[in-house]
């Protein structure tokens, strides 16, 4: 891993997420405002662990929500009602920040 990366982080996916946001900006408002909330959503339910786990369900989200719009249906006719199931359902198979705090708490407790 070369210093540059070590010290700012992976500069290609920080453009790649940067594009993805640009995109976000001309979704329809409620696409726009419903994008924002699985952001937020995600972000404080515990987050995906891996940049292009992010890169990936939020491009996957973004293109969904893009061909909705020009279809003309609705967030939840894509999402479901549900949209925290919708939400989770995207990352069950991906490791978490609550994953990983899991795994610590319970090594350092079992002194492992």
């Amino acid at each position: 891993m070369n210093i540059l990366n070590k010290i700012i982080g992976n500069i290609d996916g920080k453009r790649k997420w940067k594009a993805m946001e640009e995109r976000a900006n001309f979704l329809p408002s409620e696409y726009s405002k419903a994008y924002n909330a699985i952001k937020k959503y995600m972000w404080s339910s515990g987050s995906l662990t891996d940049w292009n786990d992010n890169l990936r369900i939020f491009g996957g989200i973004l293109d969904l929500f893009e061909e909705g719009a020009a279809n003309g249906k609705s967030v939840t006719e894509l999402t479901g009602e549900d949209v925290a199931g919708f939400c989770d359902e995207l990352v069950k198979d991906s490791k978490t920040w609550r994953d990983k705090y899991r795994t610590k708490l319970n090594a350092t407790i079992n002194g492992n």
